[in-house]
């Protein structure tokens, strides 16, 4: 069958067409992007403004039409933190849904968490063991820790690199000082939950996904993405560590020039950078490996564990 599934996170919605039937991988058919930053467009009073709720609509309603186009039997839509943190999320979800038709689900945190590691392990398998896994977001850092398909700790905690360069960061680039006391403030904040993570035993495997990881595996000289989903891909302490003294100095613009790095995430490249360097750190971890799969994964393969193996 065709699915679609429709991401709207905080920066970007992603419309990911796949190819898919339970048993099989999952083939991406289509990717279209469109750059909202809707976690910007809260107003001071939490609510999303009426511009951002215009183009969330209309957005929403082209990518209906184009997954249509190409065949989609089903079209799956979610939002994350963006719309979560949203006061009047529940009036945008109606609207949504009275002038596009299309249910928007807004997902919890911790079903980020879930969904993100059931992708991990489909894609690593049982061989992995006790799967650790983390993922940061626009608005969130998710990690999840467990030894079947449900994670036996999932956790969400607002750290993402958005909001950390939105609530932290004055100036483009950011002061040191910016950059040191929230590097301090980092450590504070993620120690508790490294504390219940390490109550869960020492994990086999530990992976990393998201696009920020995956920006910052590539400046730290990973393979690009031109070499496939399945070329092994890491990031390490001692490089991210180094990569953010280069990093820390540049504006979002320059950031945007670098390969890798997308124009729409530039500008909050440095704060993902330091989420990912203080977790490393609370966790114990000198390197993580990079999953192609992610949460879009995982509510694909949720929403293929529900039917009943007859589609094709």
């Amino acid at each position: 069958m065709r699915l679609g599934v429709l991401d709207v996170g905080s920066n970007t919605v992603h419309l990911l067409v796949v190819d898919a039937h339970r048993g099989a991988h999952p083939m991406p058919a289509r990717s279209e992007k469109t750059v909202l930053r809707l976690a910007e467009r809260l107003n001071p009073d939490g609510r999303l403004s009426a511009e951002g709720a215009d183009d969330l609509v209309r957005t929403v309603a082209e990518a209906k039409r184009s997954a249509a186009k190409l065949g989609c039997e089903d079209l799956m839509a979610f939002a994350t933190s963006a719309v979560r943190d949203a006061d009047n999320a529940g009036e945008v979800l109606d609207r949504v849904y009275e002038e596009t038709g299309v249910e928007l689900r807004v997902l919890s945190g911790a079903a980020e968490a879930r969904l993100t590691f059931l992708a991990a392990r489909r894609w690593y398998g049982w061989s992995a063991g006790n799967l650790l896994v983390v993922d940061i977001g626009g608005g969130s850092l998710e990690l999840a820790m467990g030894v079947d398909e449900e994670p036996d700790f999932a956790r969400s905690v607002p750290l993402g690199a958005g909001r950390l360069t939105r609530e932290r960061f004055s100036s483009d680039p950011p002061s040191r000082e910016e950059v040191e006391q929230t590097r301090d403030w980092l450590a504070d904040e993620i120690a508790p939950v490294a504390k219940k993570i390490a109550k869960q035993g020492e994990p086999d495997r530990v992976v990393a996904t998201s696009k920020t990881f995956r920006s910052l595996a590539r400046l730290s000289g990973a393979a690009p993405s031109s070499a496939g989903p399945r070329v092994r891909r890491v990031l390490t302490e001692p490089g991210l560590r180094q990569l953010i003294a280069f990093i820390s100095r540049m504006s979002a613009a320059d950031l945007a020039e670098l390969e890798g790095v997308s124009s729409s995430r530039a500008h909050q490249l440095v704060a993902g950078a330091l989420v990912a360097h203080a977790t490393m750190l609370a966790l114990s971890r000198p390197e993580l490996e990079i999953c192609p799969w992610a949460l879009r994964e995982g509510v694909i393969l949720r929403r293929l564990d529900q039917t009943d193996g007859e589609d094709s």
